[in-house]
């Protein structure tokens, strides 16, 4: 159920997606679906801590990576992820157009997810030995916001210099 939800919610939005396509091409049962997932937005909640899961793991297959590295390693990955073909925006950013209100459980996994993206930037920078990790994270994180906006909007090749280049400036020390 649950990726069969991810699927559509990334590919048509998630208010655009009722809960009766999803158990139909899911193929479950009304109840099964609605015993594991009270309403929608438990459903939403849940699609959004499992993206923020899969990007850990992508993240923590790095792992081998000395710390700079694995910085760099991680925005290459988005530059390339941002590129393909399947690229229909950030998951995070998409449903939190959909859901404005910062108090909705919703946006609170969505924040916590920027919290853990942020921190993971902050802890790399630092084992890195970078000179101002918190400050740096931050302008990290703005660059992660350019970049997924970017890749819906721009052309790949230009966002993809434009990152490297800020990269580059961003980590002179």
């Amino acid at each position: 159920m649950l990726q069969t939800a991810a699927r559509l919610f990334y590919a048509e939005g998630v208010h655009a997606v009722g809960i009766d396509r999803i158990i139909a091409e899911a193929g479950v049962a009304k109840a099964t679906f609605y015993h594991h997932f009270p309403s929608k937005d438990e459903l939403v909640r849940a699609y959004v801590v499992e993206q923020g899961a899969l990007q850990r793991a992508v993240i923590e297959g790095m792992r081998a990576e000395p710390p700079g590295a694995r910085l760099l390693a991680v925005f290459s990955f988005m530059c390339e992820f941002g590129a393909g073909p399947t690229y229909r925006g950030c998951p995070f950013v998409n449903t939190a157009a959909e859901y404005p209100d910062p108090a909705h459980p919703v946006r609170q996994a969505i924040a916590a997810h920027r919290r853990w993206t942020r921190d993971t930037y902050r802890d790399l920078l630092a084992a890195d030995g970078h000179p101002d990790p918190e400050r740096t994270a931050d302008v990290l994180l703005m660059v992660r916001d350019g970049l997924v906006v970017g890749f819906e909007l721009d052309d790949p090749a230009t966002v993809r210099t434009a990152v490297e280049d800020m990269l580059s400036r961003v980590l002179a020390v």
